[in-house]
């Protein structure tokens, strides 16, 4: 019976051959052409494009391949704490990392050549929270000795702190602010990050002992860096960006009802900010943008003539705060967002900018502000916006398209910069501190870096660059060399540590048995493996894709409210997977430069060269092997491997 042609267009898989290529290739010349040749299989790892474009740098295809169940853990550990443990080795935060991270992973992965990108978010979701609910800690090192004072405790504070002890360093995080947490606390609503996971995944960083917690310190006011170099062994600086740009306009500075959307975020979520403007106008495109507009949207607003009930005030001054009993009179507010970019090119994740949409956002694309109309009383009762074309990436307005949005309030989210007061001595002249490759502070020994104070961009950014700055500071405390970075700087599939971990460590070598050269049978090494993961990330024609039938994804349920249904909802929009699917999820994966044991080159050999390793010396990564007396060079094992784990190269 036929495929139906809707079937055909919407369920389509990989196609070997484009349309019009209807010429065999001769596979008799080209198997017995080949039966001279030295190249035999050998079995490389590469990193795979998901963890390559994950900044965190998180052994992704690892942790997918325990929630399949192809990687088993050793002894008798839950899989569930298995995936938990591989996948916080990078990135401490998977409860919410899966739920506001923008995914560029997802965006790199193989899959999308497919049929559509593995849902790596979700799986991660599902490992944060069932981490949780199962109540898994997080070990210490042996004490060093050493302490380390961390300035600043958002993502990239405690990530380093988390990573510190791990290496046996005690901390003491010093936080200018009420609570730890930093942008996933205030600058993130709650709707997106649940603070009581939030303050959980904190807490078992705090639990790990040897954790001190400094909050409503400033360091350069409350105490001076002078004392932190004379009581600590080194300084790892990660106070973040909480001054937004204002619009480059005459008038902004001096109308108090136009305000950055990081204050507008930073009010609410302390709870100061209980409803906002009637009509709301935010400048942006962005992430940040996004999460203001939804905001106001929920907020809503009252009708007052008090005006101590305004919004900027609240935004402005960090003290004051708006009764709750207000809200029961609010109505829902007017928003519009104006953007630089069209829609589909802002650089808010899609799905962001769909669901501001459903909201009742109106978004007005491809326009820049180039005034403000002021009112009387000095505040600002519109934005004046113009149509503009990008010319070497600076708009210019389009003159004659001028138009006139009215505001009660107007908020930048154009960008962020760093609070730089009393330490102006770290500060360059874009008031954020400068790195090395080791994220070292130059010309300040024992001083280190990470996070937005650098440049600002993701939460999963800061929190790879703080892994890497834990190790920089492990080194400086040893009083040892830096080592050089690799290529790939991730978070590697380690091949002797799973061995050791499976109880299957390599004989020891004799140097003096003899010539022992050019054989695949001694247990003193793993001869037919090569890491090139730290030099090489794996493309998708090194793939067999015509392996992968179609396999649609499984799609967390969301919660977005809809115009009508907006003003007061406050509650999660992503709903975690259920087991069964995040399962199925991780089972789309295509381990790409690594075996996931299918066994195509096992059952394709024409030579039985291709064999299964014992099952009692078989783990990850050692799956198959290969019969070098037997094998003809044919190359047909390479060609049917799906994830481009086999290459013809052994003998040059």
């Amino acid at each position: 019976m036929a495929t139906p042609s809707d079937e055909m267009n919407t369920k389509l898989s990989w196609r070997r051959f484009d349309d019009g290529k209807n010429t065999w290739d001769s596979w008799t010349d080209k198997i017995f052409n080949e039966d001279t040749s030295h190249k035999c299989p050998t079995y490389i790892h590469k990193t795979p494009p998901c963890q390559g474009s994950c900044p965190s740098g998180e052994d992704i295809r690892g942790w997918l391949a325990i929630v399949r169940g192809q990687e088993k853990p050793a002894g008798d550990m839950a899989w569930q704490e298995y995936a938990f443990r591989r996948s916080t080795d990078a990135n401490p935060f998977p409860s919410m990392m899966g739920r506001v991270c923008p995914a560029p992973c997802q965006d790199g992965c193989n899959r999308n050549e497919v049929e559509d990108f593995v849902g790596i978010n979700s799986v991660e979701q599902f490992i944060g929270d069932t981490a949780l609910a199962n109540g898994y800690t997080f070990a210490a090192g042996e004490s060093t000795g050493k302490k380390v004072a961390i300035i600043g405790g958002g993502p990239a504070g405690m990530a380093a702190a988390y990573q510190l002890r791990r290496k046996g360093h005690a901390v003491t995080v010093f936080e200018a602010l009420s609570d730890l947490g930093g942008m996933m606390r205030f600058g993130i609503p709650n709707y997106r990050i649940p603070r009581d996971k939030l303050a959980a995944e904190i807490q078992r960083i705090i639990d790990m002992g040897d954790v001190e917690v400094k909050l409503n310190t400033r360091v350069g006011t409350d105490v001076t860096v002078e004392e932190l170099e004379k009581s600590h062994d080194a300084i790892l600086w990660t106070i973040g960006c909480w001054t937004g740009r204002g619009l480059p306009v005459d008038g902004w500075d001096d109308a108090p009802n136009c305000v950055s959307g990081v204050a507008f975020l930073k009010a609410f979520n302390e709870g100061r900010m209980k409803v906002t403007a009637k009509k709301v106008v935010c400048i942006g495109g962005g992430d940040t943008s996004i999460d203001v507009v939804s905001v106001a949207r929920r907020l809503g607003n009252i009708e007052s003539t008090n005006p101590t009930d305004r919004p900027e005030l609240v935004v402005n001054d960090g003290f004051v705060a708006q009764d709750t009993a207000i809200t029961a009179a609010a109505q829902g507010s007017d928003v519009t967002l104006t953007s630089l970019f069209p829609k589909e090119n802002m650089t808010a994740a899609e799905h962001e900018v769909h669901d501001a949409l459903h909201e009742g956002v109106t978004i007005i694309d491809e326009v820049m502000p180039v005034g403000l109309v002021i009112g009387e009383d000095g505040r600002a009762t519109g934005l004046k916006i113009a149509k503009c074309t990008l010319e070497g990436g600076r708009p210019t307005p389009i003159e004659g398209t001028e138009q006139v949005i009215e505001a009660d309030l107007i908020v930048s989210a154009i960008g962020q910069g760093g609070d730089m007061a009393g330490l102006e001595d770290f500060a360059n002249e874009r008031n954020l501190i400068d790195a090395d490759a080791f994220y070292q502070v130059p010309g300040k020994q024992g001083h280190f870096v990470a996070g937005d104070i650098i440049r600002p961009h993701l939460l999963t950014t800061a929190i790879g660059q703080a892994s890497i700055a834990a190790d920089s500071i492990d080194e400086f405390l040893k009083g040892s060399e830096h080592k050089k970075r690799p290529k790939v700087d991730v978070h590697h599939f380690d091949l002797e540590a799973k061995l050791h971990e499976a109880g299957l460590d390599p004989e020891h070598f004799d140097a003096n048995a003899g010539d022992q050269r050019g054989t695949s049978f001694s247990k003193y090494a793993v001869h037919n493996y090569e890491d090139r993961s730290f030099q090489e990330i794996i493309p998708h024609d090194e793939l067999f894709l015509g392996h992968f039938a179609y396999h649609e994804r499984n799609k967390r349920r969301e919660e977005v409210p809809s115009a009508e249904e907006v003003l007061g909802h406050f509650h999660e929009r992503l709903i975690c997977l259920e087991e069964e699917a995040a399962v199925d999820e991780a089972k789309r994966c295509m381990s790409c430069g690594m075996c996931f044991e299918c066994d195509n080159c096992v059952i394709f050999c024409p030579q039985d060269a291709v064999y299964r390793v014992k099952k009692d010396e078989a783990t990850t990564g050692r799956y198959v092997d290969t019969d070098y007396a037997r094998c003809i060079g044919c190359h047909i094992c390479s060609d049917v491997c799906p994830t481009g784990y086999i290459k013809m190269g052994l003998g040059e």
